[in-house]
């Protein structure tokens, strides 16, 4: 039964705590392309040495962790894309998930985001400010003396054993593989206007991605079973419709060029795949079917902004779901390939994270 009230996003923003002036780090990514000696120079402005962290590789980040958890800060921000902030964030997770079993309780510090990444969605969702005027830098200082507006409370999917705020499989998966292969080749030169920004995801879709799904297969047969709490279809309206699915039942069978889910509603340059998400804690928007190319092409503003709603394409809530497909389709965790999966389960993590806001703050 559906018990409780939908609520938008911007409503599910926690008061900030007082602090004269909280214990801040900065995790960075180093290979991330935007994190360069001048970011690191600036940020160095914000926080002392001590506190500003580089990281190589996967095991320079789990030092990192174990260092960051043994500090106790109170705020960590992560510098880099989604990837990084998927990687700092169960680094951190996992370290205190194994020193709760054998120590006292141990909060988990708050997470804030800096827009260093080529998909920034989870900065997106904050309005964390981008680097230009040392945007970046300021959102380090209000952290540091309690002037942030609040923090979100955020739920995070587990993949594989991993946590993410978005994955999918198929057109999804294509389309951020199809950007990257499109930025890799065309991104400098004359046509590195075209490649920039959402401008690189639009010329990607329709010079790639739409005319590879004109002259190959759209779709494969599949299935979606429900795992978790009872599951409902979402109108464009934001409204349930229906009465449901209850666990084990099979929430769509036929079909699927993509299904995807995520906890938070953009993907990178502010592409609003899950326009249900974050409404309801708990839950994901678990988005699947079948779109014609033309239709892509013909409604890609709509797609954009999530406002496009055509009846072969559906928006579910849930918690816990499982997919099966009759042959493997393309795979992103985040939006990193992950290879080709025929089966997948997408559920919510058992603990949320709270996430330093910006939303109604001047950025």
């Amino acid at each position: 039964m559906w018990v409780q009230p939908f609520r938008n996003a911007e409503l599910e923003v926690v008061p900030p705590r007082p602090h004269a002036e909280a214990k801040v780090a900065v995790l960075l990514n180093a290979n991330a392309r935007k994190v360069t000696e001048r970011v690191v120079r600036t940020l160095k402005h914000a926080v002392p040495e001590s506190d500003l962290f580089l990281s190589h590789s996967e095991l320079d980040s789990r030092r990192i962790a174990q260092a960051v958890l043994d500090r106790r800060y109170h705020t960590v921000f992560l510098g880099g894309g989604d990837g990084t902030f998927m990687g700092f964030v169960n680094e951190i997770m996992n370290q205190l998930e194994m020193r709760r079993r054998h120590h006292a309780a141990q909060p988990m510090p708050r997470f804030g985001v800096l827009k260093l990444g080529t998909g920034n969605s989870v900065a997106s969702l904050v309005k964390a400010s981008p680097t230009k005027n040392d945007g970046i830098l300021d959102d380090v200082l209000r952290a540091r003396a309690g002037e942030v507006p609040g923090y979100r409370t955020l739920d995070m999917l587990m993949i594989e054993g991993r946590r993410a705020p978005f994955a999918g499989m198929g057109l999804d998966g294509k389309l951020l593989n199809d950007y990257i292969w499109v930025k890799d080749r065309f991104g400098k030169g004359p046509l590195q206007p075209l490649m920039k920004g959402g401008a690189g995801y639009i010329t990607s879709v329709a010079f790639k991605t739409v005319p590879y799904y004109l002259t190959n297969s759209t779709s494969v047969e599949g299935e979606i079973i429900n795992e978790g709490v009872t599951a409902h279809k979402m109108g464009p309206d934001g409204l349930p419709v229906g009465r449901g699915w209850e666990r084990g039942e099979t929430i769509f069978k036929g079909p699927l060029m993509m299904a995807a889910a995520g906890t938070v509603p953009y993907y990178g340059y502010e592409l609003k795949m899950f326009p249900f998400a974050a409404k309801r804690r708990g839950m994901m928007n678990l988005r699947f079917g079948a779109l014609s190319p033309t239709g892509i092409l013909a409604n890609l503003k709509g797609l954009w902004a999530g406002t496009w709603h055509p009846d072969n394409m559906h928006d579910v809530l849930c918690s816990d779901v499982r997919i099966k497909l009759a042959q493997p389709m393309a795979f992103q965790v985040a939006g990193d390939a992950e290879g080709y999966r025929d089966e997948v389960r997408f559920s919510i993590s058992p603990e949320p994270i709270e996430l330093v806001d910006f939303t109604g703050a001047v950025n």
